[in-house]
């Protein structure tokens, strides 16, 4: 069919770059033909790097927040406080008793010193009305002792001093008791409860009477 031109539809492809090329046709490239997908981080390994990073900083050391019984590995405080064997557990375990012990007998001696402080104070106040006048000595010849009003004893700067260093250790020592019993392990609860029955029947043993 001369004189008759056939035109050919050629498709067209969108978002396609044109090229040139030596004879005079295009060549269309497609976009994104040299995209080359880069590696997105994933939640997973991040979790797993700072877990490891978590191990790194233990170590060793077997710490849980939960009820436990862990004995050999068991860290306490510090990764240098860290049980390596059965006897340097069951010598912590003895430690922590004699601790609680020590508390009690700190609380037992400050009580003591409260009671020693008041007594040297009756005595002051006793020495000072010994020389009465002739009255009080008839009454007591008559044995009937003057009654001597004993005013609020207030301790010395040297008497209260003593009296805040045992407050302050025993803060210091409950304080770090508690800090053990925040692991939780069962072993080291159980042994501050034995080390409060002990000091408490042996240190609390003392006279009751009528205040």
């Amino acid at each position: 069919m001369d004189g008759i031109s056939t035109a050919t539809a050629s498709p067209t492809v969108i978002g396609a770059t044109p090229s040139s090329t030596g004879h005079g046709t295009f060549a269309f490239t497609p976009p994104g033909a040299n995209w080359t997908p880069k590696p997105t981080p994933t939640l997973s390994s991040g979790m797993g790097n700072g877990a490891m990073e978590s191990m790194n900083m233990e170590g060793n050391c077997r710490i849980s927040m939960l009820w436990n019984w862990h004995t050999i590995d068991a860290c306490f405080l510090s990764e240098s406080w860290q049980v390596k064997s059965s006897g340097g557990f069951a010598a912590l375990c003895l430690g922590v008793i004699m601790m609680v012990m020590l508390l009690e007998f700190l609380r037992g001696a400050a009580k003591s010193y409260d009671r020693h402080l008041i007594r040297q104070h009756v005595r002051e106040i006793k020495n000072k009305h010994s020389s009465g006048d002739a009255a009080d000595g008839a009454l007591i010849a008559k044995g009937h002792p003057p009654l001597v009003p004993t005013p609020p004893c207030r301790p010395s700067v040297l008497q209260q001093l003593v009296r805040a260093l045992f407050h302050t250790v025993q803060f210091a020592l409950a304080y770090w008791i508690m800090l053990l019993a925040m692991y939780y392990n069962g072993y080291i609860i159980i042994c501050i409860i034995i080390g409060a029955f002990l000091g408490s029947f042996v240190f609390q043993w003392e006279q009751l009477g009528y205040r």
